[in-house]
């Protein structure tokens, strides 16, 4: 992603000879030289900034170029924040993990889905612990349960190699 000052001409950088300028109160100001423009701007201790430099004269605004940069980089903050979850969030639980230690990693996978992310749930089977797929199938229901109120299943638990695994997403 380009950033804002790359895309911003500035004070000295605008390069037309006539330029349309608007105020720092919205007014405008009309078609006047960059030179007089800048003068006008300098007058009021602001800077003057093309925001359309594809028109015809480009416009420019006075404004302070500071505090534009500053919300610039806020509203793309906020717009990066609301761009939707980062992926998946993966928990992973033991198949002889105790009753207190699953319900700590519910409590994560609540805040996980509170947070729009998708939560893959894996109970990973140590030693012979495979030869009893049930128990991690029993231990992936009774997790769904205890979630059944904030998220829904959307892959149900399915075995992949020494683990089973199932998809969780916010209702």
């Amino acid at each position: 992603m380009a950033k804002v000052e790359d895309k911003v001409r500035v004070n000295g950088q605008i390069r037309a000879r006539q330029v349309r300028v608007i105020g720092a109160d919205g007014a405008q100001l009309g078609v006047i030289t960059s030179e007089e423009a800048l003068r006008l701007a300098q007058q009021r201790e602001l800077d003057l900034v093309e925001v359309a430099p594809a028109a015809n004269p480009p416009v420019c605004r006075i404004m302070d170029y500071g505090k534009f940069r500053y919300t610039q980089k806020k509203k793309a903050q906020e717009s990066r924040k609301k761009g939707g979850p980062a992926g998946v969030k993966e928990v992973k639980v033991g198949s002889g993990t105790s009753v207190h230690d699953v319900d700590f990693k519910v409590g994560h996978i609540r805040k996980f889905l509170g947070e729009g992310h998708r939560v893959k749930v894996s109970v990973f089977f140590r030693g012979r612990a495979i030869t009893h797929p049930e128990l991690g199938r029993a231990m992936l229901e009774k997790i769904a349960g205890k979630l059944a109120d904030v998220a829904t299943v959307e892959q149900s638990a399915r075995l992949e190699g020494r683990s089973m695994s199932m998809m969780l997403v916010a209702k």
